[in-house]
């Protein structure tokens, strides 16, 4: 992501409060799936209409997210199964901020998705179970499901850039460096040189981004971090729906691959 970072410094900086005014905690999502070439083309596009958020002088910022689930997997084989209406639970560590957070995140069957979350310390994000704040939290925002039953699934690492449009009607992460981590098996997996990038707005605003990536001839693709990632490091998993996901990141990735044996061998 080098050439990205390059392009980075050149935008115009928003901080972190200014970003609360694009929270977007209701919103609909459009994901999609890039290489980092391509990712580079596109920055190089949009440069001019994007605030770039940074943070103590950073304008990259890293991850790392616990993912739990049920025994049986239920919030897996739930979005497997393609049921319009699923919940995912996590406890995030924004790392160059130093803080905690326990999330639940609730998709709709109007393919909206909404988000809630509360602070927390260290301890929750190795053992979610250590603040009873956190259970009446879970418990509230997950009625139909056993607090006691949750149990780690997963992690997953990687690096996000987040710009916002100049309108500040959208918001856009971009993940890359994506990493996966199978807490029962101990397999680990990673995606890169894709990347994921998500839009992330409320109504149905013109987006330069969505426009540029149109004429990239790069489509929405959906796709869920923990479920591809449960999904790649663990092949005993139901995974029907993935499969062709998961064969579509490796054409990318091949693509990736002969893209930059031809660049060199032009050289």
């Amino acid at each position: 992501m080098e050439p990205v970072n390059d392009i980075l410094q050149k935008m115009s900086p928003i901080s972190l409060d200014e970003m609360s005014a694009v929270k977007l905690m209701n919103r609909v999502d459009t994901k999609y799936v890039a290489d980092d070439l391509t990712v580079a083309r596109l920055f190089s596009l949009i440069k001019d209409d994007y605030y770039v958020q940074e943070i103590e002088g950073k304008r990259i910022a890293a991850y790392d997210s616990i993912y739990y689930d049920t025994l049986d997997n239920h919030m897996y084989i739930i979005h497997q199964d393609k049921k319009l209406k699923r919940d995912k639970l996590r406890v995030r560590n924004y790392v160059d901020t130093g803080s905690y957070f326990c999330e639940v995140k609730h998709k709709n069957n109007h393919g909206r998705t909404k988000k809630k979350r509360i602070e927390v310390g260290e301890n929750v994000f190795a053992d979610l179970k250590s603040d009873p704040a956190v259970r009446d939290f879970v418990e509230n925002q997950l009625p139909d499901y056993d607090f006691d039953g949750f149990v780690k699934k997963m992690s997953t690492s990687f690096d996000r850039i987040t710009v916002v449009n100049k309108g500040k009607t959208e918001r856009i992460t971009i993940d890359f460096n994506v990493r996966f981590h199978n807490f029962e098996n101990g397999n680990e997996e990673g995606i890169a040189p894709l990347v994921i990038m998500e839009l992330k707005r409320d109504g149905r605003c013109e987006s330069v981004f969505q426009k540029t990536l149109f004429e990239l001839r790069v489509k929405p693709f959906s796709i869920s971090k923990y479920c591809i990632g449960r999904a790649l490091t663990d092949k005993n998993l139901k995974q029907n729906r993935f499969k062709k996901k998961i064969m579509k990141l490796e054409k990318l990735k091949k693509l990736r691959e002969y893209a930059f044996i031809t660049d060199n061998a032009e050289l």
